[in-house]
């Protein structure tokens, strides 16, 4: 059984919490009260107050911590050094039509860089996290990404982009250079679950530009721990602040990126 760290067991805690509240709203669907705020973007009350558990539970566990929520914005804390950053319900589009497919997720940032990480789907309680140094499990087992080295054989992941973003055009482009050469591509509506199934070996690998550091935080370290690496589909290593990330096992990583550098390329 894999031991957890008192950093750990407060994540992991504090997403429990807040997920308990998620699982009520989601059996309450249809009663929810929504607000817009953009074509396919909503903001949910589940959503709401789930970020105001963690902010809770969180704070109030390591009150010098500064923190990033999707909601609420950026708190700065007496501790510069550590930074939470929160996504309290990602995959919201699924939630609101009663796709039991969503998770929170929690990271944290320690000078600079991703430290430990907690993606939890509660309806599948399952909780992915990991720690520097430490590995990455699922509820209490040992993840590493897939083994495939073959990208026919490989089944990728990746988004797509609400109306009111643009590069739909570019994820075409994408789609055509990546989908014949692998066993399929698979769109689910949750970035995050998405990075921690690379971790665990459901997926290969995953790629998507425009998200958010709360988006992808949790799952750079997951997959880092569990053998896989992440990066910039343009070759950079910002995909934290840029928002264009890909995630793969060590395998399939460079074949997935050098395809999709291609296909960005051949449009300049």
């Amino acid at each position: 059984m894999a031991l957890r760290s008192a950093l750990i067991n407060v994540m992991t805690g504090a997403a429990r919490k807040a997920a308990r509240a998620l699982v009520h709203d989601f059996g309450e669907v249809e009663q929810l009260q929504v607000s817009k705020k953009g074509p396919a973007d909503f903001v949910s009350a589940a959503d709401k107050r789930s970020e105001q558990i963690l902010i809770k539970e969180l704070m109030s566990a390591r009150p010098r911590y500064g923190a990033l929520f999707e909601e609420s914005g950026a708190i700065e804390g007496a501790d510069s050094s550590n930074r939470w950053i929160v996504h309290p319900l990602d995959g919201t589009l699924n939630f609101l039509h009663g796709i039991p497919h969503f998770c929170l997720t929690i990271a944290l940032e320690r000078d600079g860089e991703i430290f430990a990480g907690v993606t939890y789907d509660p309806l599948r309680d399952e909780m992915f996290w990991a720690e520097k140094g430490a590995g990455a499990y699922l509820n209490h087992s040992r993840l590493r990404v897939s083994s495939r080295d073959r990208l026919e054989n490989a089944v990728v992941a990746t988004g797509l982009p609400p109306q009111r973003r643009q590069n739909h055009s570019g994820l075409s482009r994408e789609l055509d250079a990546l989908t014949p050469l692998t066993a399929g591509i698979r769109h689910l509506g949750s970035a995050a679950l998405d990075l921690a199934y690379v971790a665990a070996g459901r997926f290969d690998g995953f790629w998507e530009k425009g998200l958010h550091p709360w988006d992808v935080a949790a799952g750079i370290i997951l997959i880092r721990e569990a053998g896989g690496f992440v990066g910039e589909i343009d070759g950079g290593d910002d995909f934290l602040n840029n928002g264009s990330i890909i995630g793969a096992n060590d395998r399939l990583y460079d074949g997935i990126a050098k395809t999709l550098r291609s296909a960005t390329y051949a449009a300049e």
